[in-house]
């Protein structure tokens, strides 16, 4: 069984990663604009299900590998590192757009929908990091089965994070217009997203600690 401050400390590194600009979110916004909340709210079910995928991994030992073979580590976050670099550049370029900017983009079926946040997920690398080197520092061999106190701590990032990421889908239409209705607005939100998509980005490629493994 996990303790209370291992519960809350998941539950606020989640809190703080799901409110700081990402693949998740980003895809996520963008669909609720362009295609209601609805849509994004089975993107969101796509992304739940990649969160499962992920903790199901972690526990059955992906991390061991991961220790094992470190360089497939460095590689998931050289490349997540490039992806945030990307997705910066898209933001800060002239004529990048604002997260809360209304894309033209095309109706996707439900189907497509829900595979499109699943595979987002997937290759989101601050969730790899946070299950594979952030949530086995708050394992306690001493407090019983590793792999159920895995499941435990999984289990209130994958709340923690549907609740916030659902919140953002059902706001993003309001906010949008919003922004909109204040350009000077909408720019520092771009720059301020901007910003720390490439600050993220740059951290994920200089700092490459290896995945920790309970014991």
């Amino acid at each position: 069984m996990i303790s209370l401050s291992a519960a809350a400390g998941i539950a606020l590194i989640e809190l703080g990663l799901a409110l700081t600009p990402g693949p998740n979110m980003m895809y996520l916004v963008s669909r609720s604009i362009s295609q209601g909340w609805r849509a994004g709210m089975m993107s969101l079910s796509g992304t739940a299900v990649g969160f499962v995928v992920y903790m199901v991994m972690a526990n059955l030992g992906l991390a061991a590998v991961f220790l094992v073979v470190p360089w497939l580590f460095i590689a998931l976050k050289v490349a997540g590192a490039i992806y945030l670099l990307w997705l910066a550049y898209k933001t800060l370029r002239p004529g990048g757009k604002s997260l809360f900017e209304t894309s033209d983009l095309p109706r996707d079926s439900f189907g497509k929908l829900f595979r499109m946040g699943l595979l987002t997920n997937l290759l989101n690398p601050k969730v790899a990091i946070l299950y594979l080197a952030l949530i086995p520092q708050f394992i306690d061999p001493a407090a019983g089965s590793i792999v159920a106190q895995g499941f435990q701590l999984g289990a209130i990032q994958i709340l923690v994070g549907v609740a916030v990421n659902g919140a953002i889908i059902v706001a993003a239409g309001s906010v949008a217009t919003f922004l909109q209705r204040k350009p000077t607005w909408m720019r520092w939100q771009k720059w301020v997203t901007g910003t720390l998509l490439g600050a993220i980005g740059v951290k994920l490629a200089i700092d490459a600690p290896a995945p920790a493994v309970a014991p």
